[in-house]
């Protein structure tokens, strides 16, 4: 399988612990998001955003912040 990584780079990678693999995975997912490159969005995305803002414009004092869903995750692994 040739996903374009280096396989030293990837043995490596397979090498870290959960932790450290999920925050490398964190920094690409910032680095693709930050990116200038658009994403488009179909029409059920845009509906299903529209009402998550909706719900959450509602009660937003509902559901947990991303630091509290993160520590989570964390204390699990």
């Amino acid at each position: 399988m040739n996903n374009g990584l280096n396989a030293d780079t990837l043995e490596n990678i397979k090498k870290l612990s959960i932790s450290e693999r999920i925050l490398i995975v964190e920094d690409i997912w910032d680095s693709i998001f930050s990116s200038e490159q658009q994403f488009p969005m179909t029409e059920e995305q845009k509906k299903e955003l529209d009402s998550r803002l909706e719900a959450y414009n509602k009660n937003p004092e509902e559901g947990k912040s991303w630091k509290e869903i993160k520590n989570n995750i964390q204390s699990r692994l």
